[in-house]
């Protein structure tokens, strides 16, 4: 049977026989097509017949499709429409601004506008330091991208893009309460990124790059970093490798093995790849090995760019050659930032014993998550249908809100480990098992946590 999934929701409105064999038949439809009944709602009510929606999830659109087809073969019933619960998410966007003061009468207005907002101005002119303290700059943040290379969609552009960037923003305010706005380009050159994001700082306590190719992104984020007051930071590297060392040091407790002894095999050397490395080598990881397309990336290899260059001066010590599937045998934890489908489970049975395996592409991992957990003892994906989700809300949320309570603006390694070390610690020993090494996104302790350390580590580096 499929793997049905709530992102693929519909409900289907149809005309159905009155008779308790009418709706019986509607459930045994869907069930028959492998989808997931989650309601059946009676509409209408008439003598000879009912008008129902019919609620349930599906693995893909084509598999909807099937559900929908299904359903209208049942003898006597009538498809009406289908609503793609999705897309009614969606209508309209998912973000509003609401203003935080009352503005009843004459009075709220002269001091919320004018005339008494100019001398609020004038003092800021004065003293600009307090536009942290007297306007929303003190807990705002630009979600920058240009579209190139939005989740497992690739370049599809700014327009596109924004309905992530709404996902990520609604995030922002849902766990920590920071107030988040989409900022999507229509460019791709370096210079204009950071021209606009330059530009329009002045609104912003911080900066969250989002979706950008590599390696465009590592210049992007290094140039803002230089030239502006405010924090920078790329999710799809530090968000991702933030969690992901939270979820290796907790999956590293499961099997009772040490970040120092172990050798780690990274598939995958894009923005994700290299920010986890960075990571998992300040950390102090035994020993690392990254591969690309072409295997794994050694010194000895010829025509890389600047980026996996640096890759190769900082992984696989003893210079290994050969294929992903080759240098995987014996390791002990397998991370894939990459694209589907690219390993076995016969080919995770030749990692060492206790092994440990994040296969993070999204939607279709690199390895088949309950192939792999054959042999693997730890598995986890970036998907919400499997346990162990490797979720950058776990981060990005409380990270930002620590960062903007310290008025700080330099992301150290040491406040990216103070992040990780809480999230993983947000698990207690008593709940933790190879099915749970990082807590639920849901969980109302994690934003405060990581940002409480955040704060602490940030504030550290400041003094």
């Amino acid at each position: 049977m499929p793997h049905t999934s709530p992102g693929y929701a519909i409900t289907v409105r149809a005309k159905a026989p009155s008779s308790a064999g009418g709706t019986h038949a509607l459930v045994a439809a869907v069930a028959a097509a492998g989808g997931a009944l989650t309601a059946l709602d009676v509409v209408e009510s008439h003598p000879d017949h009912l008008v129902v929606d019919v609620t349930c999830d599906a693995s893909d659109a084509d598999h909807a499709d099937a559900i929908t087809r299904a359903l209208g073969e049942v003898e006597g019933v009538t498809v009406f429409k289908v609503s793609d619960r999705t897309f009614l998410m969606h209508l309209g966007g998912k973000l509003e601004v609401n203003p935080t003061v009352s503005l009843r009468h004459r009075d709220d207005l002269s001091r919320a506008y004018t005339p008494g907002v100019a001398r609020v101005c004038l003092a800021i002119a004065e003293n600009p330091s307090d536009v942290r303290r007297l306007t929303i700059k003190r807990n705002t943040v630009a979600v920058v991208t240009d579209g190139s290379a939005v989740l497992g969609l690739g370049d599809i552009g700014p327009a596109a893009a924004l309905p992530v960037m709404e996902g990520k923003a609604a995030l922002f305010k849902r766990f920590a309460g920071v107030d988040a706005w989409p900022v999507c380009l229509d460019t791709k050159d370096v210079d204009e990124i950071v021209a606009v994001v330059k530009a329009i700082a002045p609104v912003y306590g911080g900066v969250n790059l989002e979706d950008i190719a590599a390696p465009r992104c590592f210049e992007i984020e290094e140039r803002l970093r230089a030239e502006l007051d405010i924090p920078v930071f790329h999710d799809d590297q530090h968000g991702t490798a933030i969690v992901v060392l939270a979820a290796l040091t907790n999956a590293l407790r499961v099997v009772q093995k040490q970040l120092s002894g172990i050798t780690v095999v990274v598939s995958g050397v894009g923005a994700a790849g290299h920010a986890i490395i960075s990571l998992l080598n300040a950390q102090g990881v035994g020993r690392v090995v990254a591969c690309d397309r072409r295997g794994a990336v050694h010194r000895g290899r010829t025509g890389m760019d600047p980026a996996r260059q640096w890759v190769a001066d900082h992984t696989n010590p003893q210079g290994l050659t050969g294929t992903l599937a080759e240098v995987l045998a014996g390791a002990d934890v397998f991370i894939g930032v990459s694209a589907p489908d690219l390993l076995t489970a016969a080919d995770i049975a030749t990692m060492a014993d206790g092994a440990v395996v994040f296969a993070l592409a999204n939607p279709d991992p690199e390895v088949d998550p309950i192939g792999a957990g054959e042999h693997a003892t730890v598995v986890a994906t970036g998907r919400s249908d499997y346990p162990n989700q490797i979720n950058n809300v776990l981060a990005f949320p409380g990270f930002f809100r620590g960062m903007l309570d310290a008025g700080a603006n330099e992301i150290t390694e040491a406040v990216m480990l103070a992040a990780a070390g809480a999230i993983a610690d947000s698990v207690a020993a008593d709940e933790l098992n190879a099915s749970y090494i990082v807590p639920s996104v849901f969980d109302p302790h994690v934003a405060p946590a990581v940002a409480a350390a955040v704060r602490e580590a940030a504030t550290g580096a400041t003094r």
